[in-house]
């Protein structure tokens, strides 16, 4: 039986498939600090190539068009894909099922969860903090980096994202998990597993390019030790955000008094352990359950905060996420809530750290606790009468609606996914108009803060533009 390494040692590992990947593909560094410009190029055919993964069945015969790409980078990429696509053999379709099912009905308010305490507590260990901060300098690109979030989300969360060969949620998974080891790999300027040492910060090589060359400048430039900080992108880190992906959205159910049953928790967090086996998480950092689960989100993270990195990246990053929010919000009465939100979800400790635990003036923070005690206590009164009532439910669909419009819905910049999953999105967004649970008078409250009818993407009659006078 194998034993677990301890924290420290994760940080030392990173992933072998994906790593050999990226090294394959960008070819030796002959002791140079900068990859040749055609490891640069092959770089940019193998982005262009991974586009083409648009579903599941796509993977494991995999071709692109003959003579449309070095036949040498075509079969790395497709070895990679005959490996990195098999499911697990502990994989539960049901539970999986179940696990999109709960998605979908839970709809906006999975959103919240996502924005408001998911990526947040990503923010709090330093060292995963200055990854994201280098790899996508969040502070500039937040909303950019929160739509990629969501891309991943949706092909995932999706009905058969996982397990159906029509679904996109491997091909989407499989993208990340080579971008993570192209950070490795340009960060450490070569493959992690012959790094044995420090890689020191230097000035770019060049001026600034767009696109994915201001990136990959930026990674080669960083400097990285890894005797203090272990691998980029490593297991631990890995693992640890993959909790802040179902565990952290479980307990900000509870939070929120909308705490699933048992048998749905244990099949969010399963469809969540498929991703992450996808994602290259080792199985044996795979929670078994909510009270693993809980158990190693609170060992993780106390070894995170633990570690230092200079300067902290944390508090640009999280100031910019609640910046990003409050933007996104057009009701003005509700354009404050997404930091004292955002503190309640996460805790004050970890609101501390990303640098948003006092943001919030007094009369905003009053009105929300005024407004959480009151719709708590009408949620529990009133369930003895009506089970599935919910004010507070109701009010963080608001939230969620106003962030989904934003982010995610807006046609002048739509997400970087195949229309075979940005159809069934928008069918699935436009669905989530009307909670089933709640009274007619409750949604006809929720209409006023939100928009009538289906919740469209711009140019339909459910847009934000096209809402009624007075609201």
């Amino acid at each position: 039986m194998s034993t677990v390494p301890s924290l420290e040692a994760l940080t030392r590992l990173a992933d072998p498939l994906a790593d050999r990947t990226v090294a394959a593909i960008v070819g030796p560094w002959d002791g140079t600090s900068q990859p040749d410009a055609d490891a640069i190029a092959r770089l940019a055919t193998a982005t262009r190539l991974m586009a083409q993964w648009r579903n599941n069945a796509s993977l494991a015969d995999w071709q692109p068009a003959p003579g449309s790409a070095d036949p040498a980078l075509v079969e790395t990429l497709r070895a990679y894909l005959r490996e990195g696509c098999r499911l697990p053999a502990w994989l539960d379709p049901a539970r999986v099922a179940r696990a999109e099912a709960i998605f979908m009905h839970e709809g906006p308010l999975s959103c919240t969860l996502l924005f408001c305490a998911s990526l947040p507590e990503c923010y709090v260990p330093p060292q995963l903090a200055e990854v994201l901060h280098v790899a996508g300098q969040l502070e500039a690109h937040t909303e950019h980096r929160i739509r990629q979030t969501a891309a991943m989300v949706f092909p995932v969360m999706l009905k058969g994202g996982l397990t159906d060969p029509a679904g996109s949620g491997i091909a989407q998974v499989l993208k990340v998990r080579l971008i993570h080891a192209t950070i490795r790999h340009l960060i450490l300027h070569g493959d992690p597993e012959q790094m044995p040492g420090a890689v020191a910060a230097q000035p770019p090589a060049g001026p600034s390019a767009g696109g994915h060359g201001a990136l990959y400048q930026a990674l080669l430039a960083h400097g990285w030790d890894i005797g203090a900080r272990g691998l980029p992108c490593n297991q631990f880190e890995l693992a640890y955000t993959l909790l802040t992906f179902h565990y952290v959205f479980l307990r900000g159910m509870r939070t929120l008094g909308l705490g699933l049953a048992p048998a749905d928790e244990d099949a969010f967090l399963h469809a969540w352990n498929v991703v992450g086996h996808v994602l290259g998480v080792r199985d044996d950092l795979l929670p078994a359950s909510y009270d693993d689960a809980a158990a190693s989100f609170e060992r993780m993270q106390a070894f995170g905060r633990a570690q230092t990195a200079a300067p902290d990246a944390r508090p640009g990053l999280g100031q910019a996420l609640m910046q990003a929010m409050a933007q996104a919000i057009r009701l003005p009465v509700i354009r404050g809530i997404p930091v004292p939100l955002c503190q309640w979800l996460i805790g004050p400790a970890s609101a501390r750290d990303i640098g948003i635990g006092g943001a919030v003036p007094w009369p905003t923070r009053l009105a929300f606790g005024i407004g959480r005690f009151l719709s708590l206590s009408l949620d529990r009164l009133v369930r003895r009468f009506r089970p599935n009532f919910s004010l507070s439910r109701m009010l963080v669909r608001v939230v969620g609606y106003h962030l989904l419009k934003r982010f995610l819905l807006d046609q002048t910049r739509p997400l970087g996914l195949p229309e075979q999953v940005l159809d069934p999105m928008r069918v699935t967004v436009a669905a989530w108009h009307d909670e089933p649970r709640a009274p007619a008078w409750l949604n006809r409250v929720e209409d006023r803060w939100t928009t009538t009818g289906p919740w469209l993407a711009g140019g339909g009659p459910g847009d934000m533009n096209n809402r009624r006078p007075g609201v």
